[in-house]
């Protein structure tokens, strides 16, 4: 058995895989943001895109902006974990790094549709948590596109229409969280990954660390 002073559980730990969609507007990406701000283990995903960055993007922060040649290229060469096309825009998450992450102990954050979502937990079920956040109103989903002042009328729109298709697949989720009061859903939001981290499938140390109990008595 392990000393007092070791803590087998920070090199033989496996990462999870949190999945969280929405509509646009309905707050996910503060919310994961924020999150894996608050926790040293977690890590976010960084997608590749062919969609034009929007003001402020910076590239390997928000996104990876590829042109869509590069993209389908990287599809032919199996790169990706998942992709799809959304908006007339494909997106996909970079297979390598998100399995290093996961085998290192490591959690990834994916701020994610639902096309995607699916795919990841198809290909890693064990290993997947999706998370589905709904607005509070679909009045309050409109404001919120509005506000950010980024996109046009009929971009605005579009978004608002495929919100529809998002919601329509919420009840293939784990968890749903109506983000009502951000403070709240956060809250919502971390005690499920706390949770979820301690499952023990996902603390390979555990049995040993039960053996070595079980010995003392």
């Amino acid at each position: 058995m392990t000393d007092d002073h070791s803590k087998p559980w920070e090199t033989t730990r496996r990462g999870l895989l949190l999945l969280v969609s929405s509509p646009a507007g309905a707050g996910k990406t503060s919310l994961s943001r924020r999150l894996v701000s608050d926790n040293a283990d977690m890590t976010l995903s960084i997608s590749a895109t062919t969609r034009d960055p929007r003001p402020g993007e910076e590239e390997g922060r928000e996104y990876f902006f590829v042109d869509r040649p590069g993209f389908e290229a990287m599809i032919a060469q199996g790169h990706f974990l998942e992709w799809a096309e959304v908006n007339g825009n494909l997106y996909g998450t970079p297979k390598a790094a998100v399995m290093a992450a996961l085998d290192a102990g490591k959690d990834v954050l994916f701020d994610i549709d639902w096309q995607g979502a699916k795919q990841i937990a198809e290909a890693a079920s064990a290993d997947s948590v999706r998370v589905f956040i709904l607005p509070p109103s679909w009045e309050d989903l409109s404001r919120r596109l509005h506000a950010r002042a980024q996109d046009s009328e009929a971009v605005i729109n579009s978004r608002l229409l495929l919100g529809k298709d998002e919601i329509a697949h919420w009840g293939a989720y784990d968890y749903v969280i109506v983000n009502k009061n951000f403070d709240r859903a956060y809250a919502d939001l971390s005690h499920i990954y706390r949770a979820e981290r301690l499952k023990p499938g996902r603390n390979t140390w555990l049995p040993e660390f039960v053996e070595g109990l079980l010995a003392e008595g």
